[in-house]
């Protein structure tokens, strides 16, 4: 993959699942799907966003993060083997998504997390780990739109790839594209630790320092709430 666009996952894809998937709920039966199965980049780019997003995050959205990776290539293998993009542009996506939810980050600035984040990477990536421009940007990109769900438009590979694994975890949205054996091998290597009111906890922070966040979007209540009624992951928190 030489060109930029395949490389970083550029591709537009439509934002609304339901026309992703043509109105199915996934495009074949998943299989179970191991951490062991998976390709872990270790490029040095890679082991560096690694060691950052260790220091730089609490443990459980460390391990969220690291779920996410593990889930959205599971999406990526068996719903969407078309898509192009390289294991490290997405797990440095996955990496740096929440990084704004830090607590030395989330009342640093007046931006929602994720635009204050997609920022704090694209600086990282481009500026201090000399990734190339069209990567940083992408992961900046997908970082900023992780939480721009919607029915119409389009929308990155990288950032729709995030958002379906990160609704995956965050509320159990999609269920029937990850198998449930896949559920059971990742989250025994990166608990939960109940996650679900971790970050329920979280969205109601960001949105009590700042009444405007695009994170209210998804509703005040409404999407902490679903966070909290996770009954898909309920078992492993």
């Amino acid at each position: 993959m030489s060109n930029p666009i395949d490389m970083y996952g550029w591709a537009a894809q439509p934002r609304h699942v339901s026309v992703l998937l043509n109105g199915k709920k996934k495009n074949q039966e998943p299989e179970p799907q191991t951490v062991a199965d998976t390709n872990l980049p270790d490029t040095p780019l890679a082991r560096s966003v690694l060691e950052y997003a260790r220091k730089q995050l609490p443990t459980e959205t460390f391990h969220h993060s690291m779920r996410v990776y593990y889930y959205g290539k599971a999406i990526h293998t068996q719903q969407f083997p078309e898509w192009r993009f390289t294991d490290e542009t997405y797990l440095l996506t996955c990496l740096l998504h929440d990084i704004g939810t830090a607590d030395r980050y989330i009342s640093a600035t007046q931006m929602s997390f994720e635009f204050y984040g997609g920022i704090l990477a694209l600086d990282l990536l481009s500026k201090e780990l000399n990734a190339p421009v069209e990567q940083a940007e992408s992961v900046a990109e997908a970082i900023m739109r992780h939480q721009d769900i919607g029915e119409t438009g389009k929308i990155t590979t990288i950032g729709l790839l995030i958002q379906l694994a990160t609704i995956f975890d965050n509320m159990g949205g999609h269920k029937d594209l990850v198998h449930e054996l896949t559920i059971r091998d990742v989250t025994k290597r990166y608990p939960r630790k109940k996650w679900s009111s971790c970050f329920a906890a979280t969205i109601r922070k960001e949105n009590e320092l700042k009444p405007w966040a695009h994170t209210t979007a998804l509703g005040e209540d409404d999407f902490p709430n679903g966070v909290l009624n996770n009954k898909l992951m309920e078992p492993y928190d």
